[in-house]
């Protein structure tokens, strides 16, 4: 016998076992500290689902007899139930303000077409100039959609405007229109060439992201009109888009620098090698590297710019958080909050989770381009 037939043939090794039973015995139940966290959260979670099932759906109060609407005796008497007889009630009140109740047609196809805007800019075959045609084309049709005194539309004055489509505008315009404004502000934050610029663009990122949005809402509400000539008004939701433009446009504007200043310079020197110049370098080499580098920060900015369109009630506007304030100050609906706010954070929720599973798809599309 010779040395070659004792020598073994390599072994693959075990297979991992799969399924649920492997992957929680591997996760949640390795040790004796892991598996008795396991068991205290999981007993947490199953009674809060309880309770919150049985509040909220067991002895929920879902329409009030009769057609007294403001009779809320049903709701006040059910034993610790929810009362979700306001959203049946409110629900136009809180997705649409004051705008007039005939009307409200135009405000439901804005959010509809808001929404088919998203759907169309998640069409990686539409960016570049056919999306950006849309947008300012769709942006333009849902203000005089809403405004009116067009195609026979009655007018509804910004007053009158509340609820979703005001939440939607506000952070939609401005995210649209704060980034080509953060682009500019990036490229002078970056100049090697004109101080002057670089210079003023690094005061305008610090003092606009060293100040808080409420302050910057303020500023806007309370100091633009001191700059205008008399006759001259600027409406209150023009006031608040601006502030909201400008603030950001300061933080994009940081971000998008460092996704240049993370662009290898060889891609710079590469491009000058070829004779294209510095526009031209920048706008179809480092600015397309730059911002797939930073798309999560980017997403980020984005869902707290939805979210932090909340804040423009503190001067005053209609927005969908203010919206569903002030359906809860009707004496006949005092006390049932936590429903109207429920409701409102699903909105929230849905809309900042679809924004979030988006960012998370083109993050692994461009890891597997990368790869």
């Amino acid at each position: 016998m010779t040395v070659a037939d004792h020598i073994l043939a390599p072994v693959p090794p075990p297979a991992r076992p799969k399924g649920p039973i492997a992957w929680a015995s591997r996760n949640l139940f390795n040790s004796v500290l892991s598996s008795v966290t396991t068991l205290v959260l999981v007993s947490l979670i199953v009674w809060a689902a309880i309770g919150f099932g049985k509040w909220a759906i067991v002895d929920a109060i879902w329409s009030l007899p009769g057609a007294a609407t403001s009779d809320t005796a049903a709701c006040r008497t059910a034993e610790a139930g929810a009362c979700w007889a306001l959203i049946h009630e409110k629900a136009r009140f809180i997705l649409f303000g004051l705008y007039p109740y005939d009307q409200q047609w135009r405000p439901g196809i804005v959010i509809a077409f808001m929404i088919l805007l998203f759907l169309m800019s998640a069409d990686r075959r539409l960016w570049g100039w056919p999306i950006a045609i849309t947008w300012g084309i769709g942006l333009t049709a849902v203000y005089y959609l809403m405004a009116g005194g067009v195609l026979g539309l009655a007018i509804v004055g910004e007053d009158l405007w509340g609820g979703l489509p005001v939440t939607l505008i506000l952070s939609v315009a401005g995210i649209a229109l704060a980034f080509p404004l953060a682009i500019l502000i990036a490229l002078g934050r970056t100049s090697t060439t004109n101080p002057t610029i670089r210079t003023m663009a690094f005061l305008f990122i610090e003092i606009i992201r060293g100040i808080p949005i409420v302050t910057v809402l303020f500023m806007a509400s309370v100091l633009f009109p001191l700059f205008l000539s008399d006759g001259i008004t600027i409406s209150k939701l023009l006031r608040a888009q601006i502030a909201i433009i400008i603030f950001v446009a300061a933080y994009l504007a940081e971000i998008i620098r460092g996704g240049l200043a993370a662009v290898d310079k060889g891609q710079s020197e590469a491009a000058a090698s070829l004779g294209l110049g510095y526009w031209q370098s920048t706008l179809l080499i480092r600015m397309p590297q730059a911002l797939r580098m930073v798309l999560p920060p980017m997403i980020g900015l984005f869902i707290g710019c939805f979210k932090n369109t909340s804040l423009v009630m503190t001067i005053g506007i209609f927005d969908l958080l203010n919206a569903a304030r002030r359906s809860v100050a009707d004496p006949a609906w005092q006390g049932f909050g936590t429903e109207a706010y429920l409701f409102v954070g699903l909105i929230y929720f849905g809309f900042c989770f679809a924004m979030s599973r988006y960012g998370q798809s083109l993050e692994i599309r461009r890891s597997n381009t990368a790869n």
